[in-house]
């Protein structure tokens, strides 16, 4: 009986494992509620929702102590550089929901003043869908997030945007792997 027979325990599990697990628990938001989806976003951290137990109970008023950005309600395109400035200044790693239709596709404002989509400003990792979302869809889209820290790589790093016509950056034969949003539906 060799050692890759054994059970997994906390002396034999991957430090990788242990990283995901960390970082999967230990996601903290940076709210950025621009409208009535952010209603719904606040009751998520009340009791009768409690995100503590996943292991978010504080949401950030400053980017940098921050990992998780949760985009709620229409993006203007005033606020669309205040927008990339804090999800700029926001640690490694991290991840976007997009809260709402609005948010998402820009709803039903088409028109000039509003982002028709949010992932033209930043890159988004789960979409929640609704209009304003309820708050076990934003509870689905965090459970969804979770699940794609606990799979995912801890060496995978994020796509930067490259112009289409530029070859994309390697370091050392490395090529960036593309980035592919989850979207989640209503729970039943």
């Amino acid at each position: 009986m060799g050692l890759e027979d054994l059970q997994h325990n906390f002396l034999t599990g991957r430090l990788e494992d242990l990283v995901k697990w960390a970082r999967r628990n230990s996601v903290w938001p940076a709210t950025f509620g621009l409208a009535c989806c952010a209603i719904e976003m606040m009751s998520v951290g009340a009791a009768d929702f409690d995100i503590s137990r996943l292991g978010m109970e504080v949401f950030r008023a400053s980017p940098r102590q921050a990992d998780l950005m949760i985009v709620a309600g229409r993006v203007s395109q005033k606020m669309a550089p205040v927008l990339r400035q804090v999800y700029d200044q926001m640690m490694e790693p991290k991840w976007v929901i997009s809260m709402g239709v609005c948010a998402s596709t820009g709803g039903m404002f088409n028109n000039y003043a509003i982002v028709q989509g949010v992932d033209q400003i930043v890159p988004v990792d789960v979409y929640a869908p609704g209009c304003p979302p309820s708050p076990e869809t934003l509870l689905h889209a965090i459970l969804t997030l979770h699940e794609k820290i606990r799979t995912g790589e801890l060496t995978r790093r994020r796509r930067t945007e490259v112009p289409s016509d530029a070859a994309p950056e390697t370091d050392n034969g490395w090529v960036p792997e593309p980035r592919h949003p989850l979207r989640v539906s209503t729970p039943l």
